[in-house]
């Protein structure tokens, strides 16, 4: 911020000899601060450079849930095939000390941890990659692996450690422990009474109960886990947004870079108006009459052999109007004077269109004479 003292035109004596201060607010200033939303190119530049909006909290709140859900729904089938192994295991221990026995063993290892491991395994693969895709897109970018010295320097790397983002992430792994902490406890303490019983159960009803508790626990923490994520997702699209901010200056410039700087665009359509009236002044020579207004439109006509109608090769108003009449003034081309046809050709022909149909008997009268002129000058 700029500010200006200026003194008063007629200072007091004594104790009222104060200055009159003004501060004058120079906005100038105001254009290097980020206070305009980011443009689609200044998010497609970022989502390039890996810099979008994602929450990972959000990935692991998905990948439990489908991970507890899937363990939930095969849980017996798990629970059947590692009994059954067990069994086996133990009934052939003795028989299984020798090399070939051993491999068996674990190639049998191997065996069951596809048959119980793999499906939960591939459900969260899948999970875990349609919620990124979900959260970003297909984002393919190397620059974040690209080595930088600037990553090496120990003050840039104690500013990102004690940095505002850092203090965010901080504050939210306490407040998500505390929440979690409290509904755990919340749950446990009304099961903790019954876990002495367990001692009354054989293995396979232990299992199931503790199984019961340790899902319903799951899910209810899930749960809590869901809500958060979804409030971190929200903070991180927000603050994806606030990071990308573009000054004034900023916004001007982009546009510059992509539409062009407007002096140069408008020497650009200069240039091309003056091309197209050079081209369309070479085709009044060419042309069988110029119908006028008289003064402030001029319109040209070609007809040829062959043609559906006359053709209009130029047209124009006032300084345009009086250049096309003056070269044909030096291209002996005949000028009529008919102010209706004219003006209903200027605004219902574009140059290059043909004559509409409802002016036809018009514009043949005027062909006409202007036949009948050439052929009276020819003879």
């Amino acid at each position: 911020m700029k500010c200006t003292r200026i003194s008063p035109l007629h200072s007091k004596p004594s104790s009222l000899d104060d200055e009159l201060k003004i501060f004058v607010f120079d906005l100038q200033r105001f254009d290097g601060e980020k206070t305009e939303e980011p443009t689609e190119k200044k998010r497609q530049d970022a989502r390039k450079k890996g810099q979008v909006a994602r929450s990972q909290e959000l990935n692991t709140a998905f990948v439990l849930l489908i991970g507890f859900l899937i363990l939930r729904v095969l849980w017996e089938y798990i629970y059947g095939n590692i009994a059954e192994y067990t069994i086996y295991l133990y009934g052939h221990l003795a028989q299984s000390m020798s090399t070939e026995g051993i491999s068996e063993l674990f190639i049998g290892i191997m065996i069951l941890l596809a048959k119980t491991v793999m499906p939960v395994m591939f459900a969260i693969l899948i999970v875990g990659m349609g919620i990124n895709i979900f959260q970003v897109g297909l984002v393919v970018s190397t620059e974040k692996l690209e080595p930088k010295l600037e990553n090496l320097n120990p003050i840039n790397g104690f500013g990102r450690i004690f940095s505002k983002r850092s203090l965010v992430e901080l504050c939210k792994s306490i407040f998500k422990i505390i929440v979690i902490g409290f509904f755990l406890y919340m749950y446990l303490k009304d099961e903790i009474p019954y876990l002495p019983q367990f001692i009354f159960f054989d293995l396979p009803q232990s299992l199931a109960t503790a199984a019961d508790i340790i899902f319903t626990m799951a899910f209810q923490v899930i749960g809590v886990i869901m809500v958060m994520a979804i409030a971190d997702y929200a903070y991180q699209t927000w603050q994806t947004t606030q990071d990308l901010m573009m000054s004034k200056q900023e916004v001007k410039d982009e546009y510059k870079q992509v539409e062009g700087d407007p002096q140069i665009k408008g020497k650009i359509k200069q240039k091309q108006r003056q091309m197209a009236m050079q081209r369309m002044m070479s085709e009044v020579p060419k042309a069988d009459v110029i119908v006028t207004n008289p003064t402030h439109l001029a319109v040209a006509l070609k007809y040829s052999k062959g043609m559906i109608a006359p053709t209009v090769v130029a047209k124009g108003q006032d300084r345009v109007a009086e250049r096309i009449k003056q070269v044909a003034r030096e291209n002996r081309v005949i000028i009529v004077e008919n102010k209706p046809v004219a003006r209903a050709l200027y605004e219902a022909v574009d140059i290059g269109g043909v004559v509409p149909a409802e002016l036809y008997q018009a514009v043949a009268e005027i062909i006409a004479y202007v036949y009948r002129i050439k052929h009276r000058t020819a003879a």
